[in-house]
């Protein structure tokens, strides 16, 4: 006999499709739990059935072989109606099995338990159940330790949705920050058109220089997967694209990175080498429109990352320029971000051009 509505279905399966857990892979989180449940109870078959509006779908499984059944099928829809936990000695003779597809194909299904996965509102989703061949009971300790299992699972489960929810909320913070930012480097720019002061100027120019690469991060953040790692190809892509925005026509900037993921701080720290390193180059390296290029490497070896900034341009060939590194300001800031990365940080001057090598 097919098992009527939950009395606060719409209420259930709402709660149940908040987990977003339907259709997801296995998971060997909850593998083990359904293979302790089977050892426990000396049974066959274990699952993690959660029930949906026209199926039970199982997130893992011992014994059975199927990933969802309908609901006809369906003992688990039976015993979320109940107490927490329903016991079936012989599934032969009681109603709400006897008719049961299960009960009357081979392997027959004589025997069924199950503890309730109960969401925090009160509602269940499911169960954690053990199926047998052959009509039984349990002991009051293998009751009990399928109540308990079925707790972990429901743990497992509010962990995943809790962290799913942090995740969003980081998601959308990171994207109000990277608004935020772009306003505020747009400010920035405002109020530097009208210094004259060069020292200010630059000061104000390295401000807006980190506010963009912040708000780069921010935006790779944003689209990341792991909140804790970006991938560093596209947060430099995203960086050199606000630095050739401002560039001289007669100045290109390249860019040559790996393709792979690193901690929010290590691309924080980059930002801020790379966007010095340009500005420098630019201010310095091609004076009277003097064409030239400025190339970002990065590169990992056997047990590191490699940071090249190099320019074409006067160098130490001009000799206004002959003692000049990088603007006391940006070598400031080069230096600490170099710092926050523990890395060996070197600068050389050649008539070829400038040159920064960071190896962290």
């Amino acid at each position: 006999m097919p098992a009527p509505p939950h009395p606060d279905q719409s209420e259930r399966l709402k709660t149940l499709k908040s987990f977003d857990i339907l259709d997801t892979a296995r998971e060997s989180d909850f593998d083990e739990i359904v293979e302790l449940a089977s050892r426990i109870c000396d049974t066959p078959i274990s699952l993690i059935s959660l029930v949906d509006d026209s199926r039970q779908w199982f997130k893992a499984e011992v014994g059975l072989g199927v990933q969802e059944t309908d609901l006809d099928r369906s003992v688990c829809a039976h015993a979320i109606l109940e107490d927490a936990f329903l016991e079936v000695p012989d599934t032969r003779i009681d109603d709400r099995t006897r008719s049961n597809p299960l009960n009357l194909e081979t392997p027959h299904m004589r025997f069924y338990a199950g503890a309730q996965l109960i969401a925090p509102n009160g509602l269940p989703l499911g169960t954690l159940c053990v199926l047998d061949t052959k009509p039984r009971t349990l002991t009051d300790l293998q009751r009990q330790a399928l109540k308990v299992l079925s707790r972990q699972v429901m743990k497992q489960l509010e962990l995943r949705r809790a962290l799913r929810d942090q995740e969003t909320l980081l998601h959308e913070a990171d994207h109000r920050v990277k608004n935020s930012l772009q306003t505020l480097a747009s400010i920035v720019r405002l109020y530097g058109r009208n210094l004259t002061d060069p020292q200010a100027i630059d000061a104000f120019e390295a401000v807006r220089r980190r506010i963009e690469a912040i708000g780069a991060l921010h935006s790779e953040l944003q689209n990341a997967i792991d909140l804790n790692r970006v991938n560093v190809r596209a947060f430099l892509d995203k960086v050199i694209g606000l630095l050739r925005d401002s560039a001289p026509p007669h100045v290109e900037i390249l860019l040559d990175a790996e393709d792979f993921v690193v901690g929010h701080g290590v691309t924080s720290a980059l930002g801020v080498i790379v966007s010095e390193f340009v500005a420098n180059s630019i201010k310095h390296g091609f004076p009277d429109d003097r064409p030239g290029a400025v190339s970002i490497g990065l590169h990992r070896t056997t047990d590191s990352i490699v940071l090249t900034c190099v320019d074409d341009g006067v160098g130490s060939r001009d000799p206004e320029t002959e003692n000049i590194t990088q603007d006391n300001l940006g070598s400031t800031l080069v230096a600490a971000a170099a710092s926050q990365l523990n890395g060996a940080l070197s600068t050389e001057l050649t008539a070829n051009g400038s040159r920064l090598t960071l190896t962290f």
